[in-house]
């Protein structure tokens, strides 16, 4: 079936091939006014526009071979707007580093009536006048989160498809205005459950996702997938290991996704930073087929020690900037199935129903 999206059709496609590139991946920076407040407060530092600024400039302004190791950057809508202290857009910084500007363009999660406390996510209404301007102002990826759950009967069928609906909806509108789409449908760590229930959860949370995305014509070639990996509960007895994670995680991908996609970007779901890292190599050194680009998409997991170690002091940025460089370049090699672990298990990052 040919395109539905023939105007933006060629751009979309490399876009996707340009964030998925080999040794790169995506830097979440679209935490909400609310989610960086929380880890500025861990720094003891007052939530204000020019914090938030600042704090962005420090990561953009990574000084030595960003771009090699980040092809991506997700916003949050007051990020896209703002510049650097000098006076350039951070759009505009960006794309001179080769590096490509996405932004964040759901409202958040409400409650799915008619379950036990699933979500459903917001944003739908007047998404393409969005989608349109933000295109027009430098953007060339979106992200939109969808939230399941594992419990109990959970998460149902109604939650499946209804998050499956709104992700193929999102993607079809995103392409139709020159956005390619991430689709992120992440399931929750919350729970006891073990690694072989997540399995079969994502399994079935996929093929939903992939059925929707065809019933809504979504150009398979320019969009990414953002999944969880496939771990163990948080409150799990059993913990799986690196490799456990690894195997379950591409056996559910090659059980679901299509070749056609040309990247799958994790997010790091409450793992730790060094953990996200580990996982993410032990995913890459898996053999057998692998169609599609396996990197990351990572929030926490770039920024945790990164921003700790800032503080909200000028005179950290230079320190703190060598430690996100650092991450970032970790991951690049995980990207690759090369980094070589410290051994070092890092500080938890899990919060149980995480919300952006």
């Amino acid at each position: 079936m040919a395109s539905v999206f023939p105007k933006y059709e060629k751009e979309l496609a490399q876009t996707c091939a340009a964030i998925s590139a080999p040794g790169k991946g995506i830097l979440a920076a679209d935490e909400s006014t609310g989610t960086i407040g929380k880890r500025f407060e861990a720094i003891k530092l007052e939530n204000n526009e020019e914090n938030r600024r600042a704090y962005r400039e420090l990561l953009f302004t990574t000084p030595g071979e960003l771009e090699k190791h980040i092809s991506g950057v997700i916003m949050y809508e007051e990020t896209l707007y703002q510049k650097t202290k000098d006076g350039v857009p951070f759009p505009t910084l960006l794309k001179n580093r080769g590096i490509i500007t996405g932004i964040k363009v759901d409202k958040g999660v409400v409650v799915l009536p008619g379950t036990e406390g699933e979500n459903s996510t917001q944003g739908l209404d007047g998404l393409a006048a969005r989608c349109a301007k933000y295109y027009q102002d430098g953007a060339r990826f979106a992200k939109w989160r969808a939230v399941l759950k594992i419990g109990d009967g959970l998460p149902s069928k109604l939650s499946m498809i209804e998050n499956a609906h709104t992700l193929a909806r999102y993607a079809a509108i995103c392409q139709e205005n020159g956005l390619a789409p991430i689709v992120e449908p992440e399931i929750l760590m919350d729970g006891t459950h073990d690694i072989q229930k997540c399995a079969k959860v994502t399994e079935d949370v996929l093929s939903y996702v992939f059925k929707a995305l065809n019933d809504h014509h979504v150009y398979l070639e320019g969009i990414l997938l953002k999944p969880n990996m496939v771990v163990s509960g948080a409150e799990s007895s059993k913990k799986a290991t690196s490799q456990e994670i690894a195997h379950y995680t591409v056996t559910a991908l090659q059980r679901t996704v299509p070749s056609s996609v040309k990247g799958i970007t994790f997010l790091s779901g409450g793992q730790s930073e060094e953990e996200a890292t580990i996982n993410l190599n032990a995913i890459n050194q898996v053999p057998g087929p692998k169609p599609w680009s396996l990197t990351f998409s990572y929030g926490r997991a770039l920024q945790q020690s990164t921003i700790k170690a800032w503080g909200g002091k000028p005179e950290n940025v230079e320190a703190a900037q060598k430690v996100f460089f650092h991450r970032a370049q970790s991951n690049s090699l995980a990207q690759l199935g090369k980094y070589q672990s410290t051994g070092a298990a890092g500080e938890s990052l899990y919060e149980k129903g995480y919300t952006y």
